[in-house]
């Protein structure tokens, strides 16, 4: 029986007390053009018929082509253990952990979660509960402001366009500014922040700034100096916001190598799999010094009055829950799940599979290099990378759909991406990682040299006394 317990007169009176007459008012500062549509449905059909209507429309998903995709969210091999435990029905119906005294085992692997996450990252503090890396970062921008009481923000232009427009539409809430870094235009370090044009933002006493957001690799896949990033922003009092891809630190310095306050990121890389966008894990860590002022759970291992080892959700207050107004973050949905994966992720492929992960995705890179600028599509920046990088094409967008007809997915638009950047016009930004083999990129190889030579896009190449095409 459906519960209706509000009568016509309950709700006019509701309405009247809110100064509205119709429930459509509530929803009037959502632009038209993204409100829900009515569902358009076709009639009822029997079960055998919709299940192979249903089949029909899953053979659209194409899972046969070369795929170079990263941008943020990248194919990676999860051993089966992973969905093996992970599947097991204690984790996949547990509920958000109020009750420690019922809860031991999902407190367990959040505190295990943290644990590792913390060994990967050098920090002290690691919370969970975020929705993904774009969620994460943002929540790490609001903590430099909550710490050193400033309302200014800068981002290097160099983060995913994502994570920079969310952190964008959470500081707006509160009123504070968030301000880009340009990246540098040319030279060795093109494609990486503006240290320099840091420097500069930095040195303006009129409006100081709370935190420095960079992230390494950044979106092209440029390594960045992340310690002179650092250096300067603490010469200033502002806090160090380093944006991690969990995978990479298996070779690279951690942020807390190198003096970063705050650690985010996407968890997905760590034995979650794409499926369709989500849902993803945002990793968020931190200097014990903010441990006061990091948002999502924190589970601390303690001993009960018998003196049994025993876990418990530690430094959180009710409000995070119950009085949202004085919440630090309104972020407390339970991510245990997907917090589970990457620790079975972890603990299964260890520091040393970690390793290889990462660095048999370089080997790939450096080969799909190779490969495509012998096929005439060259980097488009010079500096160092690690499984990500940009290479140049001219009328990209174009060449991207003629390969996606020769079934290679020949990563991302970089001019799609970040319209505004006019150095990116004729980029594409394509990964390797330890899934991807020779064949795929010979055959991208193959297709994009056929995709360029069909319509004479092959660009001059300079050499000594002049130029050859």
């Amino acid at each position: 029986m459906p519960y209706g317990p509000h009568t016509p007169d309950d709700r006019a009176q509701m309405l009247a007390a809110l100064g509205i007459s119709t429930v459509d008012e509530l929803f009037a500062d959502i632009p038209r053009e993204l409100r829900a549509s009515p569902l358009n449905l076709p009639p009822p059909e029997p079960e055998l018929e919709l299940s192979a209507r249903l089949s029909g429309l899953a053979r659209r998903n194409r899972v046969d082509m070369a795929s170079f995709l990263g941008a943020g969210a990248y194919r990676h091999y999860t051993p089966a253990v992973v969905d093996q435990l992970l599947l097991r029905g204690e984790w996949y119906t547990a509920y958000t952990p109020y009750q420690p005294e019922v809860s031991q085992g999902t407190l367990q692997s959040i505190y295990e979660y943290e644990s590792l996450i913390a060994e990967l990252t050098g920090l002290d503090v690691v919370s969970a509960s975020h929705y993904d890396g774009a969620a994460a970062t943002a929540e790490g921008a609001l903590m430099t402001c909550r710490a050193t009481r400033r309302e200014r923000v800068l981002v290097s232009r160099a983060v995913h366009p994502d994570y920079r427009a969310t952190i964008r539409t959470y500081l707006s809430v509160g009123g504070l500014v968030v301000d880009e870094i340009p990246l540098v235009a040319d030279g060795p370090a093109a494609g990486t922040t503006d240290l320099a044009a840091l420097q500069h933002m930095l040195a303006d006493e009129s409006e100081p700034v709370a935190g420095v957001v960079v992230a390494n690799p950044n979106f092209l896949g440029l390594l960045e100096p992340m310690a002179e990033v650092g250096r300067l922003a603490h010469a200033v009092g502002a806090l160090f916001v380093s944006v991690v891809e969990p995978v990479s630190l298996g070779v690279l310095l951690p942020p807390g190598g190198y003096g970063a306050d705050i650690a985010a990121g996407e968890g997905q890389p760590l034995g979650i799999p794409l499926q369709y966008g989500g849902p993803y894990l945002g990793l968020l860590a931190s200097t014990e010094a903010l441990v006061r002022q990091i948002p999502g759970r924190l589970v601390g291992l303690t001993k009960d009055l018998d003196g049994r080892r025993a876990f418990v959700m530690t430094l959180r207050a009710r409000e995070q829950d119950i009085r949202r107004e004085k919440a630090a973050s309104n972020i407390c949905t339970n991510q245990a799940l997907l917090a589970l994966a990457a620790s079975i992720y972890l603990a299964a492929i260890g520091p040393h599979g970690l390793r290889d992960v990462a660095a048999l995705g370089a080997a790939h890179a450096a080969a799909l290099e190779d490969a495509l600028a012998d096929a005439g599509a060259p980097r488009l920046h010079p500096g160092p990378y690690l499984n990500e990088f940009a290479i140049r094409v001219p009328d990209a967008a174009a060449v991207h759909r003629g390969l996606l007809d020769r079934d290679v997915l020949a990563g991302l638009v970089l001019a799609e991406a970040e319209p505004e950047d006019p150095s990116l016009a004729d980029g594409l930004l394509v990964c390797a990682t330890e899934v991807t083999t020779k064949d795929d990129i010979d055959r991208f190889a193959s297709a994009l040299r056929a995709e360029l030579r069909k319509t004479d896009r092959i660009p001059a190449v300079p050499v000594a006394g002049g130029v050859a095409s």
